[in-house]
């Protein structure tokens, strides 16, 4: 039987000072393989916003949209802990519409949602899931659905004090109960200290290598989404060539009669062609 991963599985890689892996998926099958894989978490990220249905930022992805594909994902998923993000404006109106749309999360298949930010309301957020019974992923550094506050798509933790204010706010979140953080675009040496002063596990999106864990936007990685690479975003494959190609190959191929061939149609049998053949014959 498959050992499901949870977040006492996070925690105790964090405390052996091993490693885990994050990765995106949108869809049954991508989260099949990546589970397959050894993937720990899988994370439904609001990133879908750009790379699956064409939007400019995250703000554009709404609650209806994420749960279609946490319901996809948590199919394909037997191993890994899946994680649904929580998009825009999903738990900021009040307590009770946000725990109704977390809750719905882990009803379609999510084992935890990731909140981003750090305000008393979002403590209390956090706070009140997790007395529901369901576990969270705080989100700091540059957090997307913050974009227009922040001011754009800068690197935050960039001095001491910038870096004592996260970790300060690492801490709230801590105490408010989340089992692991994502810190995003901030500088490596700051993402050590802070992972230093932590319980529990950080996770790094551009934050360097000595984050516990490591998340990456499978598009990113499989060289599918072309549109923009950050920074920290390694490419492994080269799936947007292979599309390519695949589908221009396919064109060509029906375009010159090479698509089907004989092995790839349905043939009657003998005696029914016979029928066919005479029936045709009489009507000419």
């Amino acid at each position: 039987m498959i050992k499901k991963v949870s977040v006492n599985t996070i925690q105790k890689i964090k405390n052996n000072g091993e490693k885990f892996s994050v990765l995106t998926a949108y869809d049954y099958s991508t989260a099949k393989y990546l589970d397959e894989a050894g993937i720990d978490i899988i994370l439904i990220g609001d990133s879908l916003a750009m790379v699956a249905l064409g939007y400019d930022t995250t703000h554009k992805v709404g609650v209806d949209e994420m749960s279609i594909f946490t319901k996809a994902v948590a199919r394909g998923v037997s191993r890994a802990m899946v994680v649904t993000d929580m998009p825009f404006m999903s738990y900021n109106i009040d307590i009770e519409s946000a725990l109704t749309n977390v809750c719905n999360m882990v009803k379609y298949g999510a084992n935890a949602v990731k909140i981003e930010g750090y305000s008393d309301y979002i403590l209390n957020v956090i706070k009140r899931c997790v007395e529901s019974g369901v576990p969270v992923m705080g989100h700091l550094g540059f957090t997307p659905q913050f974009l227009n506050t922040i001011g754009g798509y800068n690197i935050q933790g960039k001095s001491f004090d910038a870096t004592l204010r996260i970790l300060e706010q690492a801490k709230k979140l801590e105490q408010a109960g989340v089992f692991s953080i994502v810190l995003e675009m901030v500088p490596e040496e700051s993402a050590r200290y802070i992972t230093e002063n932590l319980t529990v596990p950080t996770i790094s999106c551009g934050a360097g290598r000595y984050c516990t864990g490591q998340v990456m936007v499978s598009d990113d990685m499989f060289g599918k989404f072309s549109e923009f690479k950050p920074k920290f975003a390694r490419k492994y494959g080269d799936m947007k060539s292979l599309i390519l190609n695949c589908a221009k190959q396919y064109d060509y191929d029906v375009k010159h009669g090479l698509y089907p061939s004989d092995d790839e149609v349905f043939n009657l049998a003998e005696d029914e062609l016979k029928q066919l053949d005479l029936h045709r014959g009489a009507k000419c």
